[in-house]
């Protein structure tokens, strides 16, 4: 009897840890937390979108409004275009500007929506004209090196170089 009791418990702990783990695999990759509200969609253009996926959050002050939906290249444009789902409890002035962004140094990435003043809010399939791409951290790290460089070589002044033959100029002595 003691046995079954002892089996009972390990497949027990087993059966939740598993469920531990199915849970904390869902939440990490977005995918339990799909709510069913009234959406609506708008897009945006971007010259470099970093790392962003389809999925990654969209936020406003830290808040969570929406998720990234699909990402396509603009074969006219050369510029990444970004469809958003944003709730429809949030509304969004139509001068709205959509910034991608990191959280911390090597952290996720999302889109980060600044409202602006327009009286006329967003509608589904706007478009968000105002955006800022992504920093590459490559490219900053290139132009801060590169910079310093120019700023080595422009700084340094080549000096005049005295013929040997000059002679110095003699101090005369007063009498």
């Amino acid at each position: 009897m003691e046995r079954k009791n002892i089996d009972l418990m390990v497949g027990l702990f087993m059966l939740m840890g598993i469920t531990a783990l199915l849970v904390l695999a869902l939440r990490v990759g977005n995918l339990g937390s799909e709510r069913v509200t009234a959406t609506y969609n708008v897009e945006t253009h971007f010259d470099n979108i970093g790392g962003l996926k389809q999925k990654a959050p969209v936020k406003s002050a830290g808040v969570l409004v929406g998720r990234v939906t699909n990402i396509m290249f603009d074969n006219d444009k050369f510029q990444a275009v970004v469809t958003l789902t944003l709730d429809r409890r949030y509304k969004f002035p139509k001068d709205t500007s959509a910034s991608i962004l990191t959280s911390g140094l090597l952290g996720e990435v999302y889109i980060g929506l600044d409202a602006g003043g327009d009286d006329k809010e967003l509608q589904n399939g706007d478009k968000i004209t105002i955006s800022q791409s992504a920093v590459v951290l490559e490219r900053l790290i290139g132009q801060f090196m590169f910079g310093k460089a120019a700023e080595g070589t422009a700084d340094k002044q080549p000096e005049k170089a005295e013929s040997p033959t000059a002679k110095p100029a003699e101090k005369k002595a007063k009498p």
